[in-house]
């Protein structure tokens, strides 16, 4: 089983950037698609990025592309999103999540996640 938690969010202001991580217990996460999800008040969770086990291929939201990149270390069983050129639609609680990597790439097959963490934005 994985366990993963996250930590880095809080309270910035439109502009800034900040780097969430998610560290992972339980099992090595270098066999795991990892992935960023997001949820802000009254919405719905959507996909932010995702990051193929090997690292080769990633995939970023069209409202996030180019302003925020994710990446993971596999020696250190975390998984990062780095958040730049902030905005206040960014402000939602964020969520890392894993799935087998020879599992199919749809969200429903994201079994393992993160608590959350509050990222707010002011403008």
């Amino acid at each position: 089983q994985v366990q993963l938690v996250e930590s880095g969010g809080g309270w910035v202001q439109s502009g800034d950037s900040l780097r969430v991580s998610c560290v992972a217990s339980g099992r090595a996460l270098n066999t795991y698609d990892m992935a960023w999800f997001r949820q802000a008040p009254g919405k719905e969770r959507e996909s932010v990025a995702f990051i193929k086990w090997n690292g080769v291929s990633t995939y970023y939201a069209e409202s996030v592309k180019s302003r925020f990149t994710i990446s993971r270390d596999d020696a250190k069983n975390t998984v990062y999103l780095q958040m730049d050129n902030l905005k206040p639609k960014d402000t939602a609680d964020y969520f890392c999540a894993a799935k087998r990597g020879e599992t199919p790439d749809y969200v429903n097959m994201y079994r393992h996640w993160g608590q959350g963490i509050q990222v707010t934005v002011s403008s």
